[in-house]
């Protein structure tokens, strides 16, 4: 009788029942809380369920030595965080983003590039807000990355610098990229006047075909030559665009911007989650994180929208540019050119930005690899 007695106490002691604190049910609750949102609200649902489902993953309380937590070498969830921790997942991410690309708005409106690295000044604000608050300088830097809105680069750079952050300033990535109309549409409306809203552009010029295939070449070629360091993203990014418009590897271009990039999405999303377990995630810093991360945002989306408003006291009029789409500078593609597409036809119903917005957003892609490049070389 005994025997059965205290093999029940120490099946009991195995439980999540018995090992479960309030911090595991806080991280349960807000993984929860993720998967309502991605599917009530739509936002971000491919990045926000597999991190909501990862979280409610990783906080399940467990009887340590049993070999299957994230952080417990040789187990499968570690296994698979590799592709995290080591940085694999973000340039295979990448190559789908520029296998699913069309630069054309960029390349046919050169001056547009502008608008996208003037939004990395969210990048480096946060940087300087981050060593401000005393974080490390290699931390602030893995932290001012969340500011180009852009969660595979964010991944990358913090595994590089801040391994301990990588869950936090992970999710507050994606956190406030599924967030982008709520944060920057009060933002374009507070900075702009309604005559400024109504700017019509002229219509961009059509791209020849010779030219989508140079782009991504010599586009390469400039940023590398700038930047070596930011190498495994911005090589993936224009190999990509390169199976897209070479017209010759269809097959290649569309099982990176399909099957490869959904798989990779998935488990770094999955693994993110799984990450954010309630003993490493609920501390000071992480709270830090999320209002450095909100504030990288708000920076960016102002210095995006001012930037275009000072651009405009040089042009002509017929020239001149919508500001409404300053906030597309940040690398959330297309979700924030989307913003400006959607703010613009509250005041003009016939005033279509869209097409005009995403030079800045691939724009802002470019521009926050280089960010990360450039920071990793300093810091790294």
């Amino acid at each position: 009788m005994q025997q059965i007695i205290d093999s029940l106490r120490q099946f009991w002691e195995f439980t999540g029942f018995y090992n479960c604190s309030w911090q595991n049910l806080v991280m349960i609750a807000i993984g929860i809380t993720f998967i309502t949102i991605a599917i009530l609200k739509e936002w971000e649902p491919l990045l926000l369920v597999p991190i909501g489902f990862g979280m409610i993953i990783g906080n399940i309380p467990m009887f340590p030595g049993l070999n299957i937590g994230i952080y417990e070498d040789g187990s499968v969830l570690n296994t698979l965080y590799q592709g995290v921790k080591q940085g694999w997942y973000p340039p295979l991410i990448f190559l789908g983003i520029g296998a699913m690309t069309d630069f054309s708005a960029l390349i046919s409106q050169p001056r547009l590039i502008l608008i996208g690295a003037a939004a990395q000044t969210g990048i480096f604000g946060a940087y300087l807000l981050s060593l401000a608050l005393g974080f490390a300088p290699n931390e602030a830097g893995a932290i001012g990355i969340i500011g180009g809105a852009d969660g595979p680069t964010a991944i990358f750079l913090s595994s590089k610098l801040a391994p301990d952050l990588m869950g936090a300033i992970a999710v507050s990535a994606y956190s406030y990229m599924a967030l982008v109309p709520v944060i920057q549409r009060p933002i374009m409306l507070a900075l702009t006047t309604n005559k400024e809203r109504l700017i019509r552009m002229p219509q961009p010029r059509q791209v020849s075909q010779k030219e989508k295939i140079i782009f991504p070449i010599a586009g390469f070629l400039i940023t590398a030559f700038i930047v070596p360091s930011g190498l495994p993203l911005l090589g993936m990014l224009f190999f990509g665009n390169l199976l897209k418009e070479s017209g010759v590897t269809k097959r290649l271009a569309n099982t990176a911007s399909n099957a490869l990039i959904d798989i990779v999405t998935t488990m770094i999303g999955l693994t993110v989650g799984c990450s954010t377990q309630a003993d490493k995630f609920l501390t000071g810093n992480s709270l830090k994180i999320f209002l450095l991360g909100l504030l990288s945002f708000v920076i960016a989306t102002t210095c995006g929208v001012l930037f275009v408003k000072l651009f405009n006291l040089f042009l002509k009029e017929g020239r001149k540019i919508n500001p409404l789409i300053g906030n597309a500078g940040v690398s959330a593609v297309p979700d924030s050119a989307r913003v400006s597409e959607n703010v613009g036809r509250e005041f003009d119903p016939g005033n279509h930005l869209l097409m005009h917005a995403m030079g800045p957003n691939v724009a802002g892609v470019i521009g926050s690899a280089v960010a990360a490049g450039i920071l990793l070389g300093f810091l790294g």
